[in-house]
């Protein structure tokens, strides 16, 4: 935690923030800000369970096909689907875990560090004021595909990073790095290649305008 500068954390306050934020996010408060990162901590422990529940599921039709099988091609590689699909659920379950050993500190970086918790709110406030327009840019990156679609984690990284790149000054270069180190830590296992992808073309559209 020590070699994370203090904007890539009020980043992952912001991220934690958005998904717990109140009916009127212009009068959240430096003093909110660890309710909202406990409240997330709760939301992701369900989730982590959920995901893990997934795998066991995975991983026992998985056995009950091979146990069943008469050694068939197409029943051997439904279950290697099926093992794969498992392995995928657990290193995102394990994603959320090693981030989760770190709330403690990000509730307590909160409440401490006036300059953390006001970057985290200026981000949280600049996302929800101008969420139609940041929510145009990335639909318009998005191949057949809609925002309201993506999985909540992902759209909120979405948001935070081209948020920064238009509202607040961030580098592009290094709005995408951040997102994808978020995503790393949030998505599940494939979601930072998808997020890059996204951001990148974000900015090639802006870029051709």
């Amino acid at each position: 935690m020590q070699e994370r500068k203090p904007r890539q954390i009020a980043r992952e306050l912001a991220l934690l923030s958005l998904s717990q934020l109140p009916a009127n996010p212009k009068k959240l408060t430096e003093d909110q800000l660890p309710k909202l990162v406990l409240a997330a901590v709760r939301t992701l422990r369900s989730e982590v369970q959920d995901t893990l529940d997934n795998a066991a599921g995975e991983l026992q039709r998985s056995n009950d096909r091979l146990l069943t099988s008469e050694t068939r091609a197409a029943d051997l590689n439904t279950a290697r689907t099926m093992l794969k699909e498992a392995v995928s659920y657990t290193q995102g379950a394990i994603n959320k875990l090693g981030a989760a050993i770190e709330f403690p500190e990000l509730i307590q970086l909160a409440s401490q560090d006036k300059d953390v918790a006001r970057y985290a709110i200026q981000i949280v406030r600049t996302v929800h004021e101008n969420q139609h327009l940041v929510d145009g840019d990335i639909t318009q990156a998005l191949v057949d595909w809609q925002v309201h679609r993506l999985a909540q984690i992902d759209r909120d990284i979405l948001r935070i990073a081209v948020t920064e790149m238009r509202f607040l000054g961030l580098d592009a270069r290094i709005a995408i790095n951040e997102a994808v180190e978020l995503a790393k830590r949030y998505s599940e296992a494939d979601g930072h290649r998808f997020i890059n992808g996204v951001l990148r073309r974000v900015t090639e559209l802006k870029q051709a305008v």
